[in-house]
């Protein structure tokens, strides 16, 4: 924990000392996406229905070769980082995702749709990846879906803001590829990107499982959190 600790600072100090750098997006509703900034903020989620589950999102842009991005690093309530995303600020398309298994043996998946974050609120997005899954003969074949449902204010760490509201579709299927097997599992959620945050509230139909924003961490004081 300590070694792991140890790198997030690091990261932390060589991106805040880059050179500050605007980054423009093309996508029409950046507005509503995480702020890009070179200095990573983490958001802490709390699921309301229980009150004692939390999960963390590390975000933080870089800039290298290939252009601008938006990385979205997500972690377990203890620390363990769960899964990656990298976004290209041009289109906020996913250009990368790692996945991280229960052994943290870290998987980059392969893209077959980008889509996540909407270009046009008209047109549903598509994402698809697929990777290894838990058992080694298994691969997993991940989609997401997301339809615009309507506008409107949210409240979230005694603030409010306009918040796009989405229906997402979640498909996860486990595929065998020697016994040609396959077990597909679908759910639904709905999810709230706010203006100036990004992603500050998701939950099921019967809100049995419902994460909201409850507070935006520096880097310093999040690792004192997860290094107790």
């Amino acid at each position: 924990m300590r070694f792991f600790v140890g790198l997030i600072l690091l990261s932390a100090f060589l991106q805040a000392c880059s050179k500050s750098s605007e980054f423009q997006s093309k996508n029409p509703n950046a507005a509503f996406f995480y702020p890009a900034d070179t200095v990573p903020k983490i958001y802490l989620y709390r699921d309301v229905a229980h009150g004692l589950e939390e999960e963390f999102h590390r975000i933080y842009t870089l800039r290298d070769k290939e252009g601008a991005h938006i990385i979205v690093e997500r972690y377990a309530s203890d620390g363990r980082i769960l899964e990656a995303m990298n976004y290209n600020v041009d289109s906020l398309n996913v250009q990368d995702q790692m996945i991280v298994d229960r052994f943290q043996k870290k998987e980059k998946a392969i893209l077959y749709k980008t889509d996540l974050f909407p270009m046009d609120l008209k047109k549903k997005t598509w994402f698809a990846s697929k990777f290894h899954g838990v058992v080694d003969s298994t691969l997993i074949l991940e989609e997401i879906k997301r339809s615009y449902l309507k506008t409107k204010e949210v409240e979230f760490m005694d603030e409010k803001a306009e918040a796009l509201v989405f229906d997402q579709e979640m498909k996860l299927t486990v595929l065998n590829p020697f016994t040609k097997k396959e077990d597909a599992q679908s759910a639904h959620a709905t999810t709230y990107f706010a203006k100036g945050y990004g992603l500050v509230e998701w939950h099921n139909a019967s809100k049995s499982v419902h994460f909201r924003l409850e507070q935006i961490l520096s880097q310093q004081d999040w690792v004192k959190i997860i290094a107790r």
